[in-house]
């Protein structure tokens, strides 16, 4: 179903609101954080690299030079790092309006982060999970708060496997991928449900940007980009087009808790904006407990519900 009224030409000035993008130095990132810009929105540039976010910031100045924007380091694959993140947020502001939880890497060769998570489950998912733990209360208090978890078509052929999370037996690389975006996915959802258990009124919304050429596709081998290249125009949009199912699950009028947003054209990989698709597994309440279980035990949040 087409959210067929979504258009940031007709939202309102978001001024005196604040919205935290993570990876807002290239990409989707970059075009989230310039799309809540333009609606006058403060926004925080959350990003691991300070050099690449001060190039990002710049080029937002160059298009709206009275954008409000900050830059704050932080490293999702890093656990010190997110703790150290929010500790300097919360010592700044005792608000947040949205937070966007969109920083990411894709199947890269394998590795362990410094918490032991393998890479893309660390920097994907646990580095976010811990972060919307420690900013919640915060977000809580703001009035009409979201929290914004970004996940992928690749969600579809995932699944969780608890056996071998960190894929210590055997690594593949978009196997990793696809686990990482379920579990955003499935964080969205549950998050959601248990905001309404506790009778929060901060919504929790997942999206997806289709199919779009940004930075995150680096590791993608030579041959395989080379042979799909004829074909990318056909099944492919533009980061800023990628982008609007993001920003829409941020400040769209009709977004609701539990909200899945992305695009509608062909197989969902390019189009206009409106509910996307999602797998029963991805529903799935009792696995989705365990991973939150996990998840609390593996970073060290306790959620405040």
């Amino acid at each position: 179903m087409e959210t067929a009224e979504f258009d940031t030409d007709n939202i309102t000035s978001q001024k005196g609101r604040l919205a935290i993008v993570t990876g807002a130095n290239t990409g989707l990132g970059f075009e989230t954080a310039l799309a809540l810009a333009k609606k006058d929105l403060k926004v925080i540039l959350a990003c691991r690299n300070t050099a690449k976010a001060e190039k990002a910031q710049h080029h937002i100045l160059r298009k709206l030079p009275n954008a409000d924007l900050e830059i704050m380091q932080v490293d999702l694959s890093r656990l010190k790092s997110v703790r150290d993140f929010a500790k300097n947020f919360l010592s700044k502001y005792n608000h947040l309006d949205i937070l966007i939880n969109n920083a990411g890497i894709m199947v890269p060769p394998y590795a362990k982060t410094e918490d032991d998570f393998e890479s893309q489950m660390g920097a994907n998912y646990f580095g976010h999970f811990l972060l919307t733990g420690l900013l919640l209360n915060t977000i809580e208090k703001t009035p009409n708060s979201r929290i914004i978890s970004v996940s992928s078509l690749a969600h579809k052929k995932g699944e969780i496997n608890f056996d071998d999370l960190h894929f210590e037996k055997k690594y593949s690389p978009i196997g990793a991928y696809r686990q990482s975006k379920l579990a955003c996915l499935m964080f969205a959802y549950e998050l959601q449900r248990r905001l309404e258990k506790a009778n929060f009124k901060t919504l929790s919304v997942a999206a997806h940007p289709g199919v779009s050429i940004t930075d995150i596709g680096r590791n993608v081998s030579k041959w395989m980009y080379n042979m799909a290249r004829p074909f990318m125009p056909l099944v492919t949009h533009t980061p800023d087009k990628g982008a609007l199912p993001i920003v829409y699950a941020g400040i769209g009028a009709n977004a609701h808790g539990g909200d899945y947003f992305g695009p509608q054209g062909f197989l969902e990989m390019f189009g206009k904006t409106g509910k996307a698709d999602s797998t029963p597994l991805s529903q799935n309440k009792e696995i989705a407990k365990r991973l939150w279980d996990i998840s609390e035990e593996l970073t060290g949040i306790k959620y405040s519900f």
